[in-house]
């Protein structure tokens, strides 16, 4: 039976991991119809770089027409000149630089700068070649083979790094070579130790396998020399890089399985070529389990109801006796057998005749099989499932039972008309079985995958027919929808990136900037798992599978509606969200936010907004000022409050002296 077996080092290595990282960060934190740039592919494998493509993060090959954009440096790394030509160009650059390529960048400028002459061991097309160049202004001398250095002569002393992803072997060639050459020169390993402990294992994994599979993108390097090293040490060596390469008639013959990776692959490829490679084995174990029941029937006697095939031996006026291949002999009496008129048996029977019978008894009290061919009835329903299966036309079988192996539900055994089949567990549905038991009972559409009337055994298959009818499901829901229609979906998965909503049979992607007019951090904050909602489809990717979901877009955008719900002078409700040392955002409603100045916020000097306000406050605000163009609200929390009342006066009266009242003065001016 096969044994699959792992490499200990599988899937993105750490440089890899981060790169991926940060371009998910930053497509995340990206403002709507923000793109985020890299520079050559982030990695090599184009499944992980269409994933990208699909949240906002696209590969360029030059930094033109990306002035002030936000550009990924990858993993491979790039030269020093690419860094001023950024700077120069105000692009915000993210370095993704594996660690150890940043290394080497360093002792490469250091020892140029010392004038010593560089030495490169790698691939010179290669982008981190390229890029360690370039931080000795394109001088190093590049090698691949001892052959590279048969014309290189120097009177430098000399720096000599690797490409991290190169067989420690080729670094070993070189450096003979240059001892040979008697030139004097410092070498630095700066092969990756991931690499290293990648292709130790890959090579050792390879001696005890019988076959071995490499995973990985073919522009991949460091996948294409893991292909080389596990083929020298096994034979049987494929490289995969999807499901469809796998060689599956030839994996059936091989004991021992090797799986190694590139630092590359991403962790999906290797779970779907696992899983299909552990369905071979469980199909390769049931074939071995039928080839054992071969044995078995072969060496027992033939039960009750069974149809037999046999050879006339005896024909008697009461009987024929047939030879059935076992120790004991069929017996079939005058009685079980149909004869028209006067005929007898000797009309029908001659010694020698092939017959067909079915089994009555064990043991006909003689020391004989009890046979029947008024029974044969069933021979019809056979010749009905001969010709449904050569015409692949769908029946309908009844399950009566579940079957089990070591405690296990391994299929249903299912009934049409007097004949009874098999449908494996993995052909009862497209979709995981727990309990086989349900199904008993039920009558199932069926088509037959396995039909073998001389040893009494047809297999049935429902998924066949559930496969049918999902895709021409999937073909009317594609034919259906159209761009801009607004269709229901129910929300059934959530990443950080977004929801993944169900509209009717077809998962589209309502990515977090189509949910809400707002920013949202997370599509948990507006969504929940089931819940049904209107959205609007925004493109549509029928090769792909791939279609574009918006939420916003069913609700108008708050700007353009705004003279609708909102007026000078007009109490609104809101959130705080921002505060600024100027002023606070308060949030009227999703994608609409308005500035209370700093002036506005009390009836009295405010020195720290945060004195008076809280994020996420709810408060009242009158609107002072709505300015369409600039796409400002202004708002006054100050003016909800009621006026203070003067402070009163203390008026010290004067003593009051008694005294005649003077008569009117005349002032003349």
């Amino acid at each position: 039976m096969a044994e699959i077996i792992k490499s200990k080092y599988i899937g993105f290595c750490f440089g890899v991991k981060e790169a991926i990282r940060k371009a998910e960060q930053l497509a995340e934190a990206k403002d709507e119809n923000e793109i985020i740039y890299t520079f050559g592919p982030l990695i090599h494998n184009q499944a992980v770089i269409s994933e990208l493509e699909d949240i906002g993060v696209k590969s360029v090959e030059s930094l033109e027409g990306l002035e002030g954009a936000t550009c990924i440096i990858r993993s491979h790394g790039q030269t020093k000149d690419f860094y001023e030509k950024a700077k120069t160009c105000n692009i915000k650059l993210v370095d993704a630089t594996c660690p150890f390529v940043a290394k080497i960048h360093k002792l490469v400028e250091k020892a140029y700068e010392d004038g010593k002459q560089i030495i490169i061991i790698g691939d010179k097309n290669h982008p981190e070649v390229i890029g360690i160049n370039g931080w000795c202004e394109n001088s190093a001398f590049i090698v691949n083979s001892a052959e590279d250095l048969a014309d290189f002569e120097s009177d430098k002393e000399l720096f000599v790094v690797c490409q991290t992803t190169i067989k420690k072997d080729l670094a070993d060639e070189i450096n003979n070579e240059l001892l040979k050459k008697n030139m004097k020169f410092e070498f630095s390993n700066t092969i990756c130790n991931a690499t290293s402990d990648r292709q130790k294992d890959c090579q050792k994994l390879a001696t005890k396998c019988d076959a071995m599979l490499v995973l990985g993108d073919s522009h991949s390097s460091n996948t294409k020399k893991l292909y080389e090293i596990a083929s020298k040490a096994c034979e049987n060596t494929f490289f995969v890089e999807n499901i469809d390469d796998i060689p599956l008639k030839k994996m059936s013959k091989y004991s021992k399985i090797g799986i190694v990776t590139g630092a590359s692959t991403p962790e999906s490829i290797i779970t779907e070529v696992i899983a299909k490679m552990s369905e071979i084995i469980t199909e390769e174990k049931n074939l071995m389990m039928e080839f054992m029941d071969e044995i078995e029937k072969s060496l027992r006697l033939p039960r009750t109801g069974e149809i037999v095939n046999g050879t006339v031996h005896q024909v008697t006026d009461k009987e024929v006796i047939v030879n059935l291949g076992c120790k004991k002999d069929g017996i079939i009496p005058k009685t079980e057998i149909t004869l028209e008129g006067d005929k007898e048996l000797t009309d029908l029977f001659k010694v020698g005749d092939e017959i067909k019978a079915k089994v009555i008894k064990t043991d006909d009290g003689d020391g004989g099989i009890l046979l029947s061919t008024k029974s044969l009835a069933v021979l019809e329903n056979w010749d009905e499932l001969a010709k449904a299966n050569e015409n692949n036309e769908t029946i309908t079988v009844t399950v009566v039972r579940k079957v089990e192996r070591d405690g296990k539900d391994i299929g249903v055994i299912a009934a049409y008309k007097e004949v009874n089949g098999y449908i494996p567990l993995s052909q009862l549905s497209n979709k995981y079985i727990e309990d086989a038991g349900e199904y008993v009972g039920k009558d199932l559409e069926v088509k037959i995958i396995k039909l073998d009337q001389t040893r009494n055994r047809v297999n049935f298959s429902h998924k066949v027919i559930l496969n049918e009818e999902r895709k021409q499901q999937l073909e009317a829901i594609w034919n259906a929808i159209n761009v801009d229609d607004i269709v229901e979906g129910t929300v059934m998965r959530f990443t950080d990136y977004g929801a993944f909503v169900d509209i009717g049979g077809i998962d589209g992607l309502l990515h977090i900037s189509e949910i809400s007019w707002g920013k949202l951090k997370h599509p948990k904050e507006v969504l929940e798992l089931g819940e049904k909602v209107q959205v609007k489809i925004l493109s549509i990717n029928k090769e792909k599978g791939k279609i574009s979901l918006g939420l916003k877009q069913i609700k108008p955008e708050p700007w353009t509606v705004i003279n609708d719900n909102y007026k000078v002078g007009q109490v609104i409700t809101g959130k705080v969200v921002q505060i600024k040392e100027y002023g606070a955002f308060v949030e009227l409603e999703p994608g609409l936010d308005g500035l209370v100045h700093i002036s506005e916020v009390a009836r009295k000097r405010v020195e720290k907004i945060s004195d008076e306000l809280q994020l996420g406050q709810e408060i009242q605000a009158v609107v002072l000022d709505i300015d369409e163009e600039k796409k400002r609200i202004s708002l006054s929390i100050k003016a909800t409050l009621p006026e203070e009342a003067p402070a009163e006066e203390t008026v010290e009266e004067a003593p009051v002296e008694e005294a005649p009242v003077a008569a009117e003065e005349t002032v003349e001016e």
